[in-house]
């Protein structure tokens, strides 16, 4: 293994804060995650008719509520948030968390955030037209977060005028982007503003592939990644590179073969697979709520969720 990555969750927003939310938090930050984080959705997949929760306001409560762990979102796309708004949020929940929030971000897919804001015949931005308002969307809120005494944009997609971000983020220069993309234009995104990369393998893969293709086809990312870097005059080795898990064949239930979650030593197999490819952080989903919707990319019980975040850290460690 060449390093030991980090372990995190991310603890989807269905629960009510003073019915498990707050204590599934305080819970990631007991076991010693490095991160948890949250998505950022106005709804998602089959848990549309379930409760679902605003990603910013819960990290700010998780912020209140803990003192050491970090916090984040995978991810935040602009299908629904604006560089000037999100700022002026990203600011304010850096502020109360004491600089631990790093922000997951991406060019959005489709789905219920592609769709909720749509007027009449309106259709969902096609995969060039998410690429194209994210290669600006990116650029505009760093240099918001950059330069809190103000910035004038007028973009294709995006305006702001003279936007005030007094004073700035606790961390400086601002806070760390972690940047999800497979394809080119997003690769140079994360080359050039990205402090970490997301993947979540190839969705391909988990429909008919195999572990080892799997494997190999995000070994071909890791590869782009290293390439865009090296287009943008930076050290691949610079940024930080993370798994979310759940999203590769191994998780697939209908595909046959033992999976990451049978075992902790399991686990740690899988995990040290991917810690080979130079990944620096793995993350898990915490466990959903009894009576929620089938969620095979989650941890399936409290009980293996504990023990892989304290055996299974261990292990990997070793």
């Amino acid at each position: 293994m060449s390093s030991t990555p980090r372990l995190s969750t991310v603890i989807l927003p269905v629960h009510r804060w003073n019915e498990g939310g707050c204590s599934a938090w305080q819970r990631a930050e007991e076991l010693g995650l490095h991160t948890a984080y949250t998505y950022d959705h106005l709804a998602w997949r089959a848990f549309r008719e379930r409760p679902w929760f605003g990603a910013l306001p819960t990290l700010t409560a998780a912020a209140c509520a803990t003192s050491r762990l970090r916090l984040g979102t995978l991810v935040t796309s602009p299908n629904f948030r604006h560089p000037v708004t999100l700022a002026k949020e990203l600011i304010s929940l850096d502020d109360i968390s004491a600089g631990r929030i790093t922000l997951g971000i991406g060019a959005g897919g489709n789905g219920f955030d592609a769709t909720t804001l749509l007027r009449g015949d309106e259709q969902p931005w096609t995969p060039r037209e998410r690429a194209d308002r994210f290669g600006e969307f990116v650029p505009l809120l760093d240099g918001l977060l950059r330069e809190p005494a103000g910035l004038t944009h007028e973009g294709a997609f995006y305006s702001a005028t003279e936007a005030r971000n007094v004073p700035g983020c606790v961390q400086r220069p601002r806070l760390p982007f972690a940047v999800a993309a497979t394809g080119p234009r997003g690769l140079r995104v994360a080359a050039q503003y990205g402090q970490a990369w997301v993947t979540t393998g190839d969705p391909k893969q988990y429909e008919a592939g195999s572990a080892a293709e799997s494997l190999d086809a995000v070994r071909g990312q890791v590869d782009k990644l290293g390439k865009a870097c090296a287009e943008s005059g930076r050290d691949v080795d610079e940024l930080d590179k993370i798994l979310l898990t759940g999203f590769t064949p191994e998780f697939n239930p209908d595909l046959a073969g033992g999976g990451p979650f049978d075992s902790v030593d399991a686990f740690v197999d899988f995990a040290g697979r991917y810690a080979e490819l130079g990944f620096t952080e793995i993350v898990v989903h915490a466990p959903v709520p009894d009576g929620s919707p089938d969620f095979p990319a989650a941890v399936p019980d409290e009980k293996l969720f504990e023990e892989i975040a304290t055996q299974g850290l261990a292990q990997l460690a070793g």
